[in-house]
């Protein structure tokens, strides 16, 4: 999941209508100026919500060849939280995510298709719970430009569905928890 959710997040990043040069970006993680979260149907009756409360990454961004961009997070999957300590101890579990095994989740861009002034999709290879898969997130800028401390910021949001089963997750939760949505907004600071 953590690693769907960067994925969507970094594809993001990777939207034409920006900087006017190639620059390299460190994800805001010291400001808490992005997120990895996730959202699963519980049984088919509500949604749980969830994020990875430690990730970090960088991506390489060019409004002028948003196709040239690249993107690369890790993200620590024992940092899940839902905000249940003993639903966090099960996702934790060999039943879904195997911590003690895979202790993280990354995506690494392989491509950008952009399909519009300000989106994109994002092409990668997801590595969760021990399984590598491509995927593609769906990805919007947001916005950029000069911060109050001197610095220099790009924004972008993304989303994707997983199937669990994809991934090697294949714990019974009903057919209507098949699936697991990955809601990813990225702060990047300029290096």
């Amino acid at each position: 999941m953590k690693k769907l959710m960067v994925a969507a997040t970094l594809g993001g990043l990777m939207m034409a209508g920006g900087a006017a040069q190639a620059a390299d970006y460190q994800i805001d993680k010291q400001g808490q100026h992005a997120s990895v979260n996730f959202k699963i149907s519980h049984l088919g009756y509500s949604w749980i919500y969830g994020r990875f409360n430690d990730f970090e990454g960088t991506f390489s961004w060019d409004a002028d060849k948003p196709e040239a961009s690249a993107i690369n997070v890790t993200v620590n999957t024992e940092s899940v939280d839902t905000n249940h300590a003993e639903r966090d101890k099960h996702i934790r579990s060999e039943d879904f995510l195997n911590v003690a095994e895979n202790a993280t989740a990354t995506f690494t861009s392989t491509g950008v298709e952009v399909t519009g002034d300000n989106s994109a999709k994002v092409s990668g290879d997801l590595t969760l719970n021990g399984v590598t898969k491509p995927v593609v997130l769906d990805a919007n800028f947001i916005g950029e430009g000069d911060d109050p401390w001197g610095g220099y910021r790009a924004g972008f949001d993304a989303t994707t569905t997983l199937k669990l089963a994809d991934f090697g997750i294949d714990y019974n939760l009903g057919p209507a928890s098949e699936t697991v949505e990955l809601i990813l907004t990225v702060e990047g600071v300029r290096q």
